[in-house]
């Protein structure tokens, strides 16, 4: 780009890879705060189900689950990783959900060790099952989204697999054409959620989080719901790590069932907002956006990589106090330190903005945007 502005948009900006990344990560952090955010039931053990749905992908793909070949197309294994987590689900919920509080959320905690520490010795899933699957050569195209069977409403994701698509004169790289793909899964995914929400189920769940023994007094059976509710969550947090492994070909213990996984998930939610669902993606964006803001080079754009080029090499030689140059006190800054400056951000969050981005512009708003916005835009033309 020539633009004056282009370097400045670089450094500010994430990758495309990386929005990526926020659309199918954030659709799991959507599916966390469907569960922790709508009933007040912290489920520490969410990675889970999103290593349910990213294994499950590259089996099938691998020729490894039995009935379903390399053959099986994308979106239906999205569908049976989606159902497998249903089941797993549900039984760590009947024994989960006769807890509550800090001890719900540690139960859950110790299923997600179990899980994990059994897939990392699990040799059927990989030759080393500690490094995790990746998908073989017996499926070297990309996995498609679209309609099954109907290769003209069906696009291919992956940065090397991914489909190059020519539109209105400008040619779409793979990377980009996993951005607009995923990104319809995630929205026909948040919108479903969101039906769900609003639908007398939901408020049920609302009725749970602000007083479970006052639904209980009314009459509803507040242990099938909260059930029915982790079912759910646990649906599309396997369909966001299907996505996950769609789009990375591989997946790994760590990057799955770990139980940091889910604490990623809650830093999103408590910076986007807990019982938001959308702000929990928001809160992922703001927490990549930082994270690649402040990332050492190679690594995309950023502000080490701006600062550098924007100063150039004698200003970075100059020397300060001690001998230290200015180029050395940047590194030692701001090189590898993103982890340090997004845990103060966080810090920050939870102590100025409680209710998180989207929580305080609702509550600023008066309501959802969807509410209020058209409110105030007619009541100011009056």
């Amino acid at each position: 780009m020539s633009s004056p502005v282009s370097a400045e948009t670089q450094m500010l900006l994430p990758t495309v890879e990386t929005m990526v990344g926020v659309l199918y990560f954030g659709l799991f952090a959507i599916s966390f705060d469907f569960i922790s955010g709508y009933t007040g039931y912290l489920s520490f053990g969410h990675a889970v189900f999103y290593g349910t749905g990213a294994y499950t992908v590259i089996l099938i793909a691998n020729g490894k689950v039995p009935l379903l070949g390399p053959g099986t197309p994308f979106m239906l294994s999205l569908l049976v990783g989606g159902l497998i987590a249903i089941v797993l689900a549900i039984l760590v919920g009947l024994v989960s959900f006769r807890l509550s509080g800090v001890y719900f959320a540690m139960i859950t905690l110790g299923f997600a060790q179990v899980f994990y520490v059994f897939v990392r010795g699990w040799d059927y899933v990989a030759t080393n099952p500690r490094d995790g699957p990746a998908v073989g050569p017996s499926h070297a195209e990309g996995f498609q989204i679209g309609v099954p069977g109907i290769d003209q409403l069906s696009l291919s994701i992956g940065v090397l697999t991914g489909d190059e698509v020519a539109l209105l004169g400008a040619t779409l790289s793979g990377t980009e054409v996993s951005y607009y793909m995923v990104g319809l899964v995630v929205l026909a995914c948040y919108f479903a959620m969101q039906r769900v929400i609003h639908s007398p189920f939901g408020r049920v769940l609302l009725a749970i989080r602000e007083n479970e023994e006052r639904a209980i007094a009314v009459g509803y059976n507040t242990y099938l719901y909260k059930l029915g509710a982790f079912a759910i969550s646990g649906f599309f947090a396997a369909v966001a790590g299907g996505l996950f492994a769609g789009f990375k070909r591989s997946a790994s213990p760590e990057n799955s069932f770990y139980f940091l996984v889910t604490g990623d998930a809650l830093l999103a939610s408590i910076i986007g907002g807990f019982g938001t669902l959308a702000g929990s993606l928001y809160g992922h964006l703001f927490d990549e956006t930082v994270r690649e803001f402040l990332s050492k080079a190679g690594q995309g754009g950023g502000l080490l990589p701006y600062l550098r080029a924007l100063l150039g090499q004698g200003t970075l030689d100059t020397t300060l106090v001690g001998g230290t140059t200015i180029g050395g006190l940047i590194d030692l800054l701001l090189n590898g330190h993103a982890s340090l400056y997004v845990g103060l951000v966080f810090v920050l969050f939870v102590l100025y903005v409680p209710d998180g981005l989207l929580g305080t512009l609702r509550a600023r708003l008066g309501g959802t945007f969807a509410e209020a916005l058209p409110a105030k835009l007619w009541g100011d033309s009056e």
